[in-house]
């Protein structure tokens, strides 16, 4: 297949829209988080004439807002869902060999206390089963060891009750990349896709749905889109986009919240990522992530804006307390939080179900009108909701008598970038890189951070930079420059938040940091992105606003 004519470059925005409405979809989809953008792709690797419409930027809700981990599904061990914990335990091994650059293996410690909801037995039994169920290979299967040998390895564990841990394997990844990477494989393949573009109604002929009606956030245009299927994956939108249907009956979405908090490594300077319990018994993550530790997540119900996510006192307060229940050293307070985020959980609601008891499994709903809606499931499991999604439509375009179509094969696809030489091969691929890319000021820790973004795309920053090199005059501003550039032409940047929050994942670990780097490239913003002052004043105040309503939640 080849990829469309447009790409994914906001340059070429108003000609997709236009594009979008004059053609007849077999598939449009709603909602551009993991779960839409594994359906986009789904679906254009069978062969399906496919458009996906988001009404914020890509990955903007829960895709971006999760503990980053491809887990193997050990938590979902204690509700006895072992069909679940085999399925993810294989998908994410596909993910592993389909973006080693973006979904790597961490050895996780899991602590014994005295008095933890795990003892040591109850733990190997759990792992033994877990590693059984998912296929782990020889050289992940987990080990147990000592107090004094777990202490050697993570000397910040309490003493006290401790009486050893286990060291297993789980796989660290970067949600956001990770969504906009298969969105961007889906597009290579010839689909089409587009972020600021929200479904006002559906349109319907003799009671079925043909269509949406898409408002342009950026021009408050309206445009018509036809299609054969529709399907609502808006993740904690769902029942919001059912309701442009028909009225909400039967299963619903229960929201929960998540919240994780962002510390200077350097100031709680843990080895490796644990799992550990909480006063209540819940379990929580704290993982180490460059120079900084993130601690997380927190599980309530929620029933607020969905747009307008916050982190609370006693969300934090709870977080710290756990911390500081687990760990010695320096006392973790309010006052060292340098970020973090929250997000929602778009659950399937259980009559008399604590938060943390909810089922991640998910479920797939038809309306009378034809709208197939998929809510539920966890970021492992994305490329397998997203084949049931898919088998679903081909059924439905069969039964319209449009053509045949391939079978799912998204098991063997290749992401967009992560075409590497073995596991590790993007490591050689970093040093050859900075090897070119040194000649204009690149460091060796730049073009690393670069290739775990981008993988191979990498390369096209690099001759982005050189070829903008004679033009800018300020040399300091040619790599930020050439990023911005790549960004706008191949994943659709439109703001300094998208770009913050997502494209280079920064916002959620470091407020300082990103203020700072703006402030530095203001001029440089401005002349890529091709405002005006006012339009950039307006940019520049959302994305200010977005900073200081962060701080303000951590540190009201």
């Amino acid at each position: 297949m080849q990829g469309n004519q447009f790409g994914l470059s906001a340059l070429n925005r108003d000609a997709i829209l236009r594009h979008a409405e004059e053609k007849h979809w077999d598939l449009i989809v709603i909602g551009g988080g993991i779960t839409g953008a594994g359906i986009l792709l789904d679906a254009r690797l069978r062969g399906m004439d496919v458009l996906l419409v988001e009404q914020n930027d890509f990955a903007s809700g829960t895709s971006s807002k999760s503990t980053k981990l491809i887990h193997g599904g050990l938590r979902y061990l204690k509700q006895l869902d072992f069909a679940l914990v085999r399925e993810v335990g294989r998908e994410r091994s596909l993910l592993h060999c389909n973006a080693p650059h973006l979904v790597e293996p961490a050895p996780m410690m899991l602590p014994f206390f005295k008095k933890g909801s795990l003892g040591k037995t109850t733990a190997k039994l759990g792992l033994w089963l877990y590693e059984t169920l998912t296929g782990v290979k020889m050289g992940e299967r987990f080990k147990t060891y000592s107090a004094l040998e777990t202490l050697q390895m993570e000397p910040l564990l309490r003493k006290g009750e401790l009486l050893g841990s286990a060291v297993y394997t789980e796989y660290q990844t970067d949600d956001a990349r990770l969504t906009l990477s298969v969105l961007k494989t889906a597009v290579q393949e010839g689909a089409f896709a587009l972020n600021y573009a929200g479904v006002e109604r559906f349109i319907k002929e003799n009671g079925k749905i043909c269509g949406v009606n898409v408002n342009d956030t950026l021009s408050g245009k309206d445009f018509c889109m036809k299609a054969s299927v529709v399907v609502n994956a808006a993740g904690p939108w769902v029942d919001a986009v059912r309701e442009k249907d028909t009225a909400v009956a039967g299963k619903r979405l229960h929201l929960t919240k998540g919240v994780h908090i962002t510390v200077n490594h350097t100031d709680f300077p843990i080895q490796r990522p644990v799992y550990f319990d909480s006063s209540d018994g819940r379990m929580i993550f704290a993982i180490p992530r460059g120079n900084y530790v993130y601690i997380g997540t927190t599980d309530t119900n929620y029933g607020g804006s969905h747009s307008n996510i916050t982190l609370e006192k006693q969300d934090i307060a709870y977080l710290i307390q756990a911390w500081n229940s687990t760990f010695s050293g320096k006392e973790m307070h309010e006052s060292d939080i340098v970020s973090g985020w929250a997000g929602l959980r778009p659950l399937i609601h259980q009559d008399g179900k604590k938060p943390s008891e909810l089922s991640r499994k998910d479920e797939i709903w038809e309306s009378g009108s034809g709208l197939i809606s998929i809510a539920g499931g966890k970021l492992t499991g994305y490329r397998v909701m997203a084949e049931k999604v898919c088998n679903k439509v081909v059924e439905r375009l069969k039964q319209s008598g449009t053509g045949a179509f391939r079978p799912c094969t998204t098991a063997k696809k290749v992401l967009l970038g992560g075409d590497f030489q073995g596991f590790n091969g993007w490591n050689e691929y970093a040093a050859v890189q900075y090897g070119e890319a040194k000649e204009i000021g690149a460091s060796a820790d730049l073009i690393a951070q670069w290739v775990k973004l981008f993988g191979r795309e990498t390369e096209k920053i690099i001759d982005l930079a050189f070829t903008i090199w004679p033009e800018i005059a300020d040399k300091s501003e040619v790599l930020t420059r050439a990023l911005i550039r790549y960004l706008r032409e191949h994943e659709m940047l439109l703001t300094p938040l998208d770009y913050y929050e997502r494209r280079i994942a920064k916002l959620g670990f470091d407020i300082r940091w990103c203020y700072a780097d703006f402030e530095r490239n203001k001029n440089s913003w401005q002349e890529e992105l091709a405002v005006n002052d006012e339009e950039f004043r307006l940019m520049e105040y959302a994305f200010l606003s977005a900073l200081d309503a962060l701080r303000e939640g951590i540190h009201s």
